[in-house]
């Protein structure tokens, strides 16, 4: 792809200046710590790895990019939401790791607001916090539930806050709001200006960024590319949603495509009507998962699920644009917000994103063979990964005063999802499973007992 082409990855890489690719590797080379992918996970590690210890060597390998997947293309939301419910971190380690992972999710969010700042990054943070909107009794039923189960882990109001109606259309002028939830740990970011950002600080502590570079053979010790093998005491994976295209991994992973819109930017008296002010993010409370924000420049860019999943794991950019998804996310938009009929939508988008098979993120290392692994975000992987990297960099160095390595997270790994065809069958069921529980709610207002037993068996 030329470089004029990164272009049109994404509404945030057509506002980002031209990005000239890095060298590729074209030697053998040996290093400390080699993290093929330079997305967020890949990047924080490094970042962390370098800032604790200036004279460890690192080299990342990247098939494209810094920002080519899923670190440049999201949503936008630095959150400390997690696919896992309390109740199934606790099963891992016990309810207080549970509790302290979930509060250093929170720390996360403001920690990459101030390390971008501090690195002169300007990502366009703003800490505005994250509005749930019940739009039908079936929601705002689960919206309430929410905020009780944060009340049984101790989260007070200043975490997680029950709104009315009056209170959510004060923040947001959603249409036919019942009611919603508030959390303040929520950032609105521009996602391909902290990843690109991320880059330029690591390579300024001496980490060598080669681009273009495939990985065709990652195992311990080394990971082999076309034109050089990096020889490394650690190999860190940083794939994500591209993990299933590494060899011998193609079912650790399954990528699921999460497709965006952007509009045009809008008039001062349409915000007006609009509200999100302070760039709170916002969503309805459905299964299958919308999100949006407001965009330092007076866009709104506006995402969700509902892509298929494509036979054998298979990703390509054939699939980063879908007619009938797109057409979707326009008319929910609408939907939530009717004042938004007739704007002009510039921007469409996507990309993959990582879900093991048990939606249970994973990082780990193994001291004897120098393998390391995170990753399966599930699609709230901006600040996960930065917790991950910062995870993972104490797991290498082996030393870890935080001990990171005790959360619910660390050490595990999710079981492999089912050969095709099961694996086809049973991820786009899952995918029409929810889109006919959101039907089935907006009609009946009643929750869907379906979709409740699917989060139940995942012990959500």
């Amino acid at each position: 792809m030329p470089s004029s082409g990164y272009r049109g990855l994404s509404l945030w890489h057509d506002t980002i200046d031209d990005i000239e690719p890095r060298p590729s590797l074209i030697t053998d080379l040996e290093v400390d710590v080699a993290i093929v992918g330079a997305g967020y996970t890949g990047l924080w590690t490094a970042y962390h790895l370098v800032t604790a210890d200036p004279s460890i060597r690192v080299a990342v390998i990247e098939k494209e990019v810094a920002g080519y997947g899923a670190s440049g293309r999201n949503g936008g939301w630095c959150s400390a939401l997690f696919p896992a419910s309390l109740r199934r971190m606790a099963s891992e380690r016990g309810r207080d790791a549970a509790v302290r992972m979930q509060h250093l999710l929170h720390d996360t969010v403001a920690d990459v607001g101030r390390i971008a700042d501090a690195e002169g990054i300007d990502c366009h943070f703003d800490q505005g916090g994250y509005l749930s909107v019940a739009r039908n009794p079936a929601q705002l039923e689960r919206v309430r539930d929410e905020v009780a189960e944060h009340r049984e882990w101790g989260f007070g109001e200043e975490d997680h806050r029950l709104l009315d109606a009056h209170e959510v259309t004060a923040v947001a002028g959603v249409s036919e709001a019942l009611g919603g939830s508030f959390t303040p740990h929520c950032a609105a970011i521009h996602p391909a200006r902290l990843v690109r950002g991320l880059a330029e600080a690591v390579e300024r502590r001496g980490v060598v960024i080669h681009e273009r570079t495939a990985a065709v053979d990652v195992r311990s010790h080394r990971v082999v590319t076309a034109h050089g093998t990096v020889r490394a005491d650690h190999v860190v994976l940083a794939t994500e949603g591209y993990t299933p295209t590494v060899a011998g991994r193609r079912r650790a992973i399954a990528p699921i495509y999460s497709l965006m819109t952007a509009t045009e930017p809008l008039s001062d008296d349409l915000w007006a009507q609009i509200g999100l002010e302070n760039r709170t993010t916002f969503a309805d409370n459905r299964h299958l998962t919308i999100y949006g924000q407001r965009t330092r420049d007076g866009r709104i860019a506006f995402g969700g699920r509902g892509a298929p999943y494509h036979y054998a794991s298979k990703v390509s950019p054939i699939y980063d644009r879908d007619d009938r998804v797109h057409a979707a996310l326009r008319r929910i938009l609408v939907e939530l917000f009717p004042v938004l009929d007739g704007v002009t939508f510039t921007h469409a988008w996507g990309g993959n994103l990582g879900v093991p098979r048990d939606w249970f993120p994973s990082v780990r290392h193994d001291r004897h063979t120098g393998l390391a692994f995170a990753g399966g975000y599930v699609g709230d992987g901006v600040a996960t990964s930065a917790l991950a990297g910062r995870t993972l960099a104490a797991m290498i160095r082996g030393d870890d005063p935080d001990d990171l390595a005790s959360l619910p997270w660390a050490g595990r790994t999710s079981r492999d999802w089912e050969p095709e065809p099961l694996r086809w069958l049973g991820v786009n069921a899952v995918t029409a499973l929810m889109t006919s529980a959101d039907w089935s709610e907006r009609r009946s207002g009643r929750p869907s007992r379906a979709a409740s037993a699917f989060w139940a068996a995942l012990g959500q």
